[in-house]
């Protein structure tokens, strides 16, 4: 039988707790006491929107096609961009959080640049789960190291 992967782990424990079909937003607050609760008025659309795409390419790019697919996903999911193939455009895009939420933005460095994606989850160590474009050439929905990201924002 093949190991599964920390991911898949997760997934499965969802569908057996009775999560398996939902797409919920949480974001943590001081008001809650730093616990999960749900918010984030259109967020889960922009995580289905972005979950279309894993293991594909939707740009016409060979490289550097991260901002560009952030872009495309908030455009097709009712939300405007920032209209720059730069990654760290969206650090100063949209309302900015203190930390991993689903649905938020997450700008993170990366060797030779940036990068981009939406948080669609967090793992048991407080990493946030991103699916993003151009990883590994491709979308890919996985867990990032939080010392990696020096921004979350909410779309517009």
């Amino acid at each position: 039988m093949a190991r599964l992967s920390r991911w898949e782990r997760g997934v499965a424990q969802m569908g057996a707790q009775g999560f398996a079909d939902t797409n919920a937003s949480i974001s943590t607050s001081a008001a809650s006491g730093g616990m999960a609760t749900s918010g984030g008025f259109g967020s889960s659309n922009v995580v289905a929107e972005a979950r279309r795409y894993i293991g594909g390419n939707p740009t016409s790019r060979r490289s550097l096609w991260c901002a560009r697919f952030m872009n495309m996903v908030l455009e097709r999911s009712g939300h405007h961009g920032t209209g720059s193939d730069m990654a760290r455009s969206f650090a100063s895009y949209g309302q900015r959080v203190s930390g991993p939420q689903v649905g938020a933005i997450a700008v993170m460095g990366r060797r030779g640049g940036g990068h981009v994606g939406v948080v669609s989850g967090i793992d048991a160590g407080g990493n946030p789960i991103v699916v993003s474009g151009n990883n590994g050439n491709r979308v890919r929905e996985t867990p990032v190291s939080r010392g990696r990201i020096y921004a979350y924002v909410m779309p517009n």
